[in-house]
């Protein structure tokens, strides 16, 4: 199920670090993907449903280069990735095999998927930065993905970085890194997510002004009213 404008725009504008907070607030403590950094500056603020793939440790017998002619492999499941979908791989933290390289990112940008999330790495650094496509990784290595892992799936709960990804469930990723929503708490997450982007910016301004932070941040009653008569003011 792919996300509708209205809600991409919404978490467009909210930051990672911002979602994080509002998750603590809900319970979610592990929500942050541990080691998938953006691979270049300036890459945007993505939002996506997740698109999950899970390697195993390499096995000898399946992690060959005859296994990416498979029916299970990599390769077919990007071509079952649906456009604006955001993948997600699970290559437990592995560094020196790197699962996709630049021509399965090209085919991805001609798929049109959004963004690749690992908290492995990939390879052909050149290539992969040519094909435009955002990724997010522990790195670059010069091996292959068989040199170390073994593809064994897609769109099944997957652990990525240290958080449990289920398909489906929203990714939104900038330069402090990725952060999961559940799909259960989309909702409750744009309902809140806009304000608490607003109230921070709105306590940003009292700090360029010298107020000091007891009080400040967080809020005591007298600063709620003064930010609540900020916000009528503005007709908000």
């Amino acid at each position: 199920m792919t996300l509708d404008a209205t809600t991409i725009e919404t978490l467009k504008g909210v930051s990672t670090a911002t979602l994080t907070t509002i998750l603590l607030k809900k319970g979610l403590r592990n929500v942050w993907i541990r080691g998938a950094m953006p691979i270049r500056e300036g890459q945007p603020r993505l939002v996506g449903r997740a698109f999950t793939l899970r390697f195993v440790p390499a096995r000898e017998d399946l992690a060959t280069p005859a296994s990416w002619g498979s029916p299970i492999s990599t390769r077919a499941a990007i071509e079952a990735m649906p456009e604006g979908c955001i993948a997600v791989a699970d290559a437990m933290g592995i560094t020196d095999a790197g699962i996709f390289g630049d021509i399965l990112c090209n085919r991805m940008v001609q798929r049109k998927v959004a963004a690749l999330i690992t908290d492995g790495v990939v390879r052909d650094a050149a290539g992969v930065l040519g094909t435009g496509l955002p990724v997010w990784s522990r790195g670059i290595a010069a091996p292959p993905s068989v040199a170390g892992l073994t593809f064994v799936g897609w769109q099944e709960p997957i652990a990525c970085g240290g958080v449990a990804v289920f398909p489906d469930d929203v990714i939104v990723v900038d330069d402090d890194g990725a952060v999961l929503i559940p799909a259960a708490f989309l909702d409750e997450v744009l309902a809140e997510a806009p304000e608490q982007e607003r109230m921070e910016a709105w306590i940003m301004t009292e700090v360029d002004r010298g107020v000091e932070l007891p009080g400040l941040y967080p809020m005591n009653a007298e600063t709620k009213a003064r930010y609540e008569a900020w916000k009528a003011s503005q007709g908000l």
